[in-house]
């Protein structure tokens, strides 16, 4: 192996170090891909859909988030409902956190299929979930879309904060859905 070819293969070795040392700081600090398991989220995910989680991003009311789940060995895509601090209730098919009533505009599908006089979210309130009057430091109430169906922190109660993987940022695939989070 002539002087040349060796400068030439020690260059693409260097390279393509470097190249997977980037994929490696981005895959496990920045983003990462995960697929949705399941119909807790539909119709805004679907099962099989591919998104691409920030792990930078901070974490807001309304957020989709995925996070590792308490109750099994895998990641759960849902909606954080409540932050710290907040007291959550559902009355009457309505949210109520710290007493306002929030609109969930991302219900709408659901609320169509269900029968006229069917509530898409039973009433509770969060000490009946949690034995809590306020949701502590450190943790968050999630709810999945499809409520109906949903195993969310009415069936496991509060997630703590170090379970979040990160925000859902993008769905990539299918690719006639291509979705841009804000």
């Amino acid at each position: 192996m002539g002087k040349d070819s060796k400068k030439e293969l020690f260059s693409w070795i260097k390279s393509i170090l470097l190249a997977a040392i980037i994929v490696f700081v981005c895959r496990y600090f920045v983003f990462t891909p995960s697929i949705v398991v399941g119909q807790s989220m539909e119709p805004n995910l679907q099962d099989g859909n591919r998104i691409i989680v920030s792990k930078l991003s901070d974490i807001k009311r309304f957020d989709e988030i995925v996070f590792h789940a308490p109750d099994e060995d895998e990641h759960y895509v849902k909606r954080v409902i409540g932050l710290p601090g907040d007291h959550i209730e559902m009355k009457n098919d309505v949210l109520y956190i710290n007493g306002k009533a929030y609109q969930e505009p991302y219900l709408k599908e659901k609320k169509k299929e269900i029968a006229p006089m069917q509530k898409l979210t039973e009433d509770f309130t969060l000490e009946e979930y949690t034995q809590k009057k306020k949701i502590p430091k450190g943790y968050l109430f999630v709810l999945g879309d499809n409520r109906l169906v949903s195993k969310d922190s009415r069936s496991f109660g509060l997630i703590p904060m170090d379970s979040v993987i990160g925000k859902v940022k993008v769905r990539f695939w299918p690719f006639n859905e291509i979705k841009v989070f804000k």
